[in-house]
């Protein structure tokens, strides 16, 4: 890929950037900015009125509903593909609070598996504490176990028969490391299963989606405008880049290209874009999900996207992904839409 060139010149860039204090500096800033974070995937209900809507018929092509489903559904097919009789032994990338690897311990039970562990990888030891204690919880503590560390200097040293990273990707500084470490942790026939965020660094907007998202946030009404997380009012879109701050979106940008790099795509899901804004955190919770033009406004916004994609004017900003050591004999991407398709045309 021609874009190896220029994002190896960057990552040597953030490589000597992010090297002693100020690697620390970011590093106790995520660490603070999620040791107190109980739900670190509570969305507003404007969010689920569009996955369920648009994002559900995607996961249902593949024998799945949700997230939740999806990982345990791949993480069944790998521990099968295995077939070595032992406990299957899976491993999370940035578990934080273990809360969707309980759950999908969980449904991997109901699915007749009973004999596996999930190793949850998180450097943030309270978060790892909250999620030991809700294993405990739910009655899944013999399949929930803490692993304490860097993923950024993860080194597994064994053989895994699934590997999951659940909407942590967006915070690894070393991609390439850490898919080198996963390819090489990757049992024979297993599978590495993703759910993360693809869009540019720090979450801020490309030219072309920034130019959509000014023109459809003069439709909003004033009240919408106020930015719930940094509580201000935003009368114009203001293009943040979040990743000033911690490792929030730090290469996210870089995540598929690295993937394409090191591993195989069996399943690609890519979808969303210009309505990340309208529908996050930050601006999401200003709309009323049971309120009419604020559920056409989102199909609307669905509808742009869906178009931009087609058509290849926008990429998409997340991806739900299987992926292996060895090609698919048949590749499944959702829509038509492929990995390599998703890329930003400035990457390629």
């Amino acid at each position: 890929m021609c874009a190896l060139k220029s994002v190896a010149r960057w990552l040597r860039k953030v490589r000597a950037a992010e090297t002693g204090d100020a690697y620390d500096r970011r590093l106790q800033q995520e660490l603070a900015n999620y040791s107190a974070c109980v739900d670190v995937n509570a969305l507003p209900e404007i969010f689920h009125y569009w996955s369920d809507t648009y994002i559900r018929p995607m996961i249902e092509e593949v024998g799945a509903s949700n997230p939740d489903q999806f990982f345990a559904r791949f993480l069944m097919q790998s521990a099968q593909n295995g077939n070595s009789g032992a406990a299957a032994q899976f491993v999370s990338i940035g578990a934080g609070n273990c809360d969707t690897e309980v759950r999908v311990a969980k449904l991997l039970r109901e699915q007749g598996l009973q004999d596996f562990v999930i190793h949850c990888l998180d450097i943030n030891p309270a978060m790892l504490a909250r999620g030991m204690a809700l294993a405990e919880a739910e009655g899944v503590a013999a399949h929930i176990r803490p692993l304490h560390g860097d993923f950024n200097h993860w080194r597994p040293g064994r053989t895994f028969d699934g590997v999951m990273a659940n909407q942590s990707l967006h915070h690894v500084v070393e991609l390439e490391a850490l898919f080198a470490s996963v390819h090489d942790c990757l049992a024979d026939g297993a599978l590495f299963v993703v759910s993360d965020i693809i869009g540019r660094n720090g979450h801020a907007r490309w030219p072309e989606a920034l130019r959509a998202v000014q023109s459809f946030w003069t439709e909003l009404p004033d009240a919408y405008r106020y930015n719930q997380a940094l509580k201000r009012h935003e009368p114009q879109y203001i293009n943040w880049d979040c990743s000033h701050e911690g490792f929030e979106g730090i290469r996210a940008q870089d995540i598929v290209p690295a993937l394409l790099q090191r591993l195989h795509f069996h399943c690609f899901i890519g979808f969303g874009n210009v309505i990340d804004v309208f529908v996050d955190r930050n601006f999401g919770h200003n709309f009323n999900a049971d309120a009419e033009w604020d559920r056409a406004f989102v199909d609307r916004l669905h509808a742009y996207d869906e178009a931009g994609l087609a058509e290849g004017r926008l990429t998409p900003t997340h991806m739900l992904a299987v992926l292996a050591t060895e090609p698919a004999q048949r590749r499944f991407c959702s829509r038509g839409i492929t990995p390599e398709a998703s890329v930003h045309p400035s990457l390629r």
